[in-house]
């Protein structure tokens, strides 16, 4: 059978990789959810691959690499584009649409500006394009500030982020109301509940919808210390198996899920992550990151394995979280009232906004504030064999 050519852009955004559509770009029977489409972006990304690699595909055999970007323009009046995000897993044939990805994010609003998806005139030749994007997965809005030059968007600059090796423009991202899904910020009610986890113990955990469904764990219940990199985690079996039964639990007792082995076909939410207090450690580049310098150590783990850095989503919810006196995460980052929390990954630091608020008794988060940056690699068109849906 020949191959197909598919228009696509190969992206960085944050500390992710991902391949952007248009959703008009794509064959017919794939501009709708279903069968076809999935096939597709799996085919593209070189999935499944029971030898976890990704050889055929443009896939980088992880999380953070293994991602899909379909815009449209908007259908909201309101809103320039619709930005719908699918995490491809690597070896398992079968694309997750059940979350955001906040560090490709950072690089929905200068596709669509260079895909006309933006009307021009709103659209200056030098300065800050605002657009305002619908995240359809999870049905928020975001705003991205992009920086414009020549009438251009600019990717280059000295904005450095940690988990990225080389600098490049900074665009600022807004994550409004960015409780997940239509129920409470915490689902259970509580600001720290107890998951009773079999042949593991009773954890302490605070559960969280923000940014991502993500449910927070001490370091120190866990047997770490919160300054550990991804071979630490990785390589140790007993200990991804470990985190993914916490998961499970943890999912079904936010209600994302009825039963723990619906766990498995939803492995995109909810994240786990652990937290412990501020203190030196060696990042993953080999650089020396200063307690004084970060308010609390966040792990996150990321469709079954540590992530190298931290996805965006996440670090709304770390941020959202750390705004709240009383949760994990706040403990951990000595208490308080505060409105950003900057925090120790493997990677790095990073800093977050956030704001939220009580009212009749419930919490709710109003926005959250990230810096990220995108660029892109390359440009053209995809083949994938014309059998693949």
């Amino acid at each position: 059978m020949p191959q197909i050519k598919i228009p696509a852009v190969y992206y960085r955004g944050g500390t992710s990789k991902g391949i952007f559509f248009k959703r008009t770009d794509l064959p017919a029977a794939a501009q709708k959810a279903g069968e076809a489409r999935d096939k597709i972006l799996l085919r593209v990304l070189g999935s499944p691959d029971p030898y976890g690699k990704q050889i055929d595909g443009l896939g980088n055999a992880s999380s953070s690499t293994s991602k899909a970007v379909i815009l449209d323009k908007s259908e909201r009046a309101d809103h320039d584009v619709d930005y719908l995000f699918g995490q491809v897993s690597i070896d398992k044939p079968f694309v997750d649409w059940s979350g955001n990805c906040g560090n490709l994010t950072a690089a929905v609003g200068a596709f669509a500006i260079e895909q006309g998806l933006v009307d021009k005139s709103k659209i200056p030749s030098d300065g800050i394009c605002t657009v305002k994007i619908w995240q359809k997965n999870i049905g928020k809005t975001i705003i991205a500030h992009v920086p414009m030059q020549h009438g251009a968007v600019l990717e280059t600059g000295d904005f450095e982020l940690d988990g990225v090796t080389f600098p490049a423009a900074e665009v600022q991202i807004e994550f409004l109301a960015p409780a997940d899904g239509e129920g409470s910020m915490f689902p259970t009610g509580n600001l720290v509940d107890e998951i009773d986890v079999p042949n593991i113990g009773r954890l302490k955990a605070t559960l969280i919808n923000a940014g991502i469904p993500t449910i927070f764990l001490n370091a120190v219940d866990l047997g770490y210390t919160g300054k550990e990199l991804q071979d630490d985690i990785n390589n140790d079996a007993a200990a991804l198996e470990k985190f993914e039964t916490i998961r499970a639990y943890g999912a079904l007792k936010m209600g994302l899920i009825s039963d723990v082995s619906e766990a498995a076909t939803r492995a995109h939410t909810p994240k786990v992550a652990f937290v412990a207090p501020a203190a030196d450690y060696t990042a993953s580049s080999g650089k020396t990151v200063q307690a004084a310098d970060i308010d609390l150590l966040v792990r996150a783990l990321s469709m079954g394995k540590l992530h190298h850095a931290m996805m965006g989503t996440a670090s709304v919810a770390i941020a959202t979280a750390a705004a709240v006196p009383g949760t994990l995460v706040n403990l951990a980052a000595r208490g308080g009232a505060r409105k950003e929390v900057r925090f120790g990954h493997p990677s790095g630091t990073l800093r977050v906004g956030a704001a939220a608020e009580c009212q009749d008794g419930q919490w709710t988060a109003t926005k959250a504030v990230m810096s990220r940056s995108a660029r892109v690699i390359m440009e053209g068109q995809v083949r994938v064999p014309e059998d693949c849906f």
